[in-house]
């Protein structure tokens, strides 16, 4: 052996020696009941479990102190899964955190080890036989199963925890509890989550394939979902141990991302890290700062103690410096000790002297860049305010998280969580803070607070809808012929998908009368799109995501859609499908009144009643003021839009229908659609397009009603398989007309193209 100074110490592998004394944390009843209710799961020789318990209810403690006395103390090992470096950290600081000898009387010590891609923690080669405690990552456990085969050799029982087990029917998640399941006889399986029902349904099929058995009525059970212990958010609220959360959003009117770059957009998918160039403008924003003071100052008396969230330290300085202009005292804390931007030093002193400032009451606002103050106890923490969006759900998660301390573990009956949402010209999946609590149906159980989410929801989406109407240099004359009332989606799907980094993401796809349908025969057909693209791999390529998404316009997506659909939402949905194997649930927003959001009808009372201009403002506000529930306010988010979309509407009325049609003084050529491609002939006549491939469809089946390859004979019921093909090239004089059309395989419309 070398020495000593060849050595550095590393907090990925160790051994725990168990702490003598008494653990000062005493479980919460809730967390009491769900350890005796796995115990009673733990008589069967082998089981696979949920244990569900809502975010900041302490699913993690729950585990880990039940599996110290029924898995360590016993030397049975386990392996716990994750699919993110921070879960698996927390995760092994919790054993360490929690390993009394009180718990743990019969060993001396057991060894610990963290395994991921990450480069503070070790790799799957670094396994050793005698870990007693393996805390992995599902995607490097995935690709080096063969690495557990000396781990698990002779091991007759052994304990699987499969953490945020919602993402348990992921191929790679899966695969991995098959072959723990081939290896070992007693495999004993607890998965950990606080929304086991976020997904859709043929989803829960599956997760009811994963987890089997569960305790009702204080038996065991078999069969459907098996949850051994399950309590709601509104219980955990209803007992205090939880803050009940109360959301608000305020709209920034700040516009971010119209020109970044694909490393700007990796850096922020990847990592969750926003470009230096967009941080900077978003610190600078005197309009952007000054609401964000402004709405703590008009409420400070609600909010209380805040803690609010910045984008980096020059956005904590300013807001800092403007909190104390208004008169609030305020003080920043931050990760990095010295900023390379600034130049200024913060040393771990001054943070602490900050965070003893607030636990005190002597400061009203503390702001928080890049620190999660995880461990730090801060209960009397009323509001968080989100000053910086994050695509990570887990990130979120612990931002919210700071303010859900209830009045039993010594914090507030009430938390508001304040959201700013700025305008983003790149379309990236912000995560909601609300969507950190789906899954919980029991959070929210009236009518009008569920239609406030759903209208936010639809609000967010059109956001950019509404901004290209005011911009001028974009074309919306299509858009704005379109009664308003079928711009109001009709639904949406939502899902959350992992990409290869371990980042997950949140997604709403907002559906409309002009997509349904096309969505609904998509959704029907992903299984036969992926067979017939033979990809069976979890994450796909950019290559492959092209390809497929093609397949679907072709196939889906022709004839006149407005408002049309999206590329990335298409993209978006075969990521989700290459994961989970499933369609993503749909969400209808039936219950939302849309006749009262009708813009058109407004204008025809307006019209109607031939209001002159102070009745027709005075009109307008009343209607933006009290309109149910504020409905239109929730819709439009700005009253701006709100006024844009009134004026084109009144325009529509009072001018002829061709309003939009305009004039110009040059007489170009012409050209027969029938010389132009059929991806041509949908610029100026999607309804042809349409026509033309769904005639070449129909031509090529059979009596049995299977599609039939022009050039191998290949068969199928799906369209996916086929593309549609010129019979006679264009090149050589071929026209997109019926007869000139078939319909090929994409191997042979491959080898046709290629000769």
């Amino acid at each position: 052996m070398g020495n000593t100074a060849d050595y550095i110490e590393v907090k990925s592998y160790g051994d725990i020696l168990p702490k003598k004394g008494t653990n000062s944390r005493t479980p919460y009843e809730h967390q009491k009941m769900a350890m005796e209710a796995l115990d009673k799961m733990n008589r069967e020789a082998a089981f696979s479990t949920l244990v569900v318990i809502p975010t900041g209810g302490g699913k993690t403690y729950t585990a880990s102190m039940w599996l110290l006395k029924n898995a360590i103390d016993k030397k049975k090992k386990i392996l716990w899964i994750a699919h993110r470096q921070m879960l698996l950290d927390q995760a092994a600081e919790s054993f360490q955190k929690f390993a009394y000898t009180e718990v743990i009387p019969h060993v001396s010590s057991f060894c610990f080890r963290i395994v991921s891609g990450a480069s503070s923690h070790d790799r799957t080669s670094d396994i050793r036989p005698d870990d007693n405690l393996l805390i992995v990552s599902k995607d490097s456990i995935g690709r080096n199963m063969d690495r557990l085969e000396k781990w698990i050799h002779g091991e007759k029982e052994l304990f699987l925890i499969v953490d945020e087990a919602h993402h348990a029917t992921a191929k790679t998640y899966r695969k991995i509890i098959d072959y723990v399941k081939s290896q070992v006889p007693n495999l004993k399986m607890i998965g950990l989550t606080a929304t086991p029902f976020r997904t859709a349904e043929n989803e829960q099929g599956l997760l009811a394939k994963i987890f089997t058995d569960g305790i009702k009525n204080g038996q065991t059970v078999h069969g459907d979902v098996g949850i051994t212990y399950q309590i709601g958010l509104k219980e955990l609220i209803k007992r205090q141990i939880l803050s009940k959360p109360i959301f608000e959003s305020y709209y920034t009117d700040e516009e971010y991302g119209a020109s970044m770059g694909a490393d700007a957009w990796n850096s922020i998918q990847n990592f969750d890290a926003l470009p230096d160039e967009i941080a900077s403008q978003m610190a600078d924003s005197a309009a952007r700062n000054q609401l964000i003071v402004e709405t703590y100052k008009n409420k400070r008396h609600e909010y209380g103690q805040t803690i609010l969230f910045a984008v980096n330290v020059v956005h904590a300085i300013q807001l800092t410096a403007l909190f104390r202009k208004a008169g609030i005292k305020a003080d920043y804390i931050v990760s990095a000790i010295r900023d390379s931007i600034t130049g200024v030093t913060i040393s771990r002193e001054d943070n602490q002297r900050n965070i003893e400032a607030y636990r005190n009451g002597e400061l009203q606002v503390l702001i928080n860049v890049n620190i999660l103050t995880e461990g730090i106890d801060l209960p009397q923490t009323k509001t968080v305010f989100l000053a910086r969006p994050t695509v990570s759900s887990i990130l979120m998660t612990q931002m919210v998280g700071r303010a859900l301390r209830g009045p039993e573990a010594g914090g507030t009956a009430s938390a508001y969580i304040v959201s700013f949402v700025d305008h983003w010209n790149e379309h990236i999946a912000w995560v909601n803070p609300e969507s950190i609590f789906e899954g919980n149906n029991d959070f929210q159980d009236n009518d009008p607070e569920r239609i406030k989410r759903e209208l936010r929801m639809i609000a967010i989406s059109k956001i950019e809808e509404f901004a290209s109407i005011l911009d001028d240099s974009i074309d919306t004359s299509a858009l704005e012929k379109v009664p308003f009332e079928q711009r109001i989606p009709v639904g949406m799907y939502a899902f959350t998908y992992l990409e290869e980094s371990g980042m997950d993401h949140a997604y709403q796809v907002m559906v409309y009368d002009s997509t349904q349908t096309a969505y609904q025969d998509l959704m029907e057909a992903l299984p036969a799109l992926f067979d017939s693209f033979a990809i069976s791999e979890e994450y796909l390529t950019e290559f492959q995501l092209a390809e497929m998404e093609a397949q679907c316009r072709d196939t889906f997506f022709c004839g006149e859609m407005v408002p049309p659909y999206e590329e990335r939402d298409v993209r978006n949905i075969l990521k989700y499908y290459a994961q989970y194997e499933t369609a993503p649930q749909f969400y209808t927003f039936a219950d939302v009144d849309r006749s009262k959001l009708d813009v058109g009808k407004i204008a025809q009372y307006i019209w109607d009643e031939d209001m002159g201009q102070r009745k027709k403002t005075e009109y307008v506000d009343s209607v933006w003021d009290s309109n149910d529930d504020n409905m239109l306010r929730l819709f439009f988010g700005r009253k701006l839009y709100f006024l844009r979309q009134l004026d084109i509407e009144l325009m529509k009325i009072s001018h002829s229908k061709d309003i939009f049609d305009e004039g110009n003084n040059v007489k170009f050529g012409t050209k027969a659609l029938e010389d132009l491609p059929l991806n041509e002939i949908r610029k100026y006549n999607p309804e042809l397009e349409k026509t033309l491939r769904e005639k070449a469809f129909e031509n090529a089946k059979d009596a049995d009603g299977f599609y039939c390859c022009a050039g191998c004979g290949k068969k199928n019921r799906s369209k996916v398989y086929f593309q549609v093909d010129h019979i006679i090239p264009m090149n050589a004089g071929g026209k997109s007309v019926a007869e000139n059309l078939q319909i090929l395989c994409r191997q042979c419309n491959g080898v046709k193209g290629d000769r």
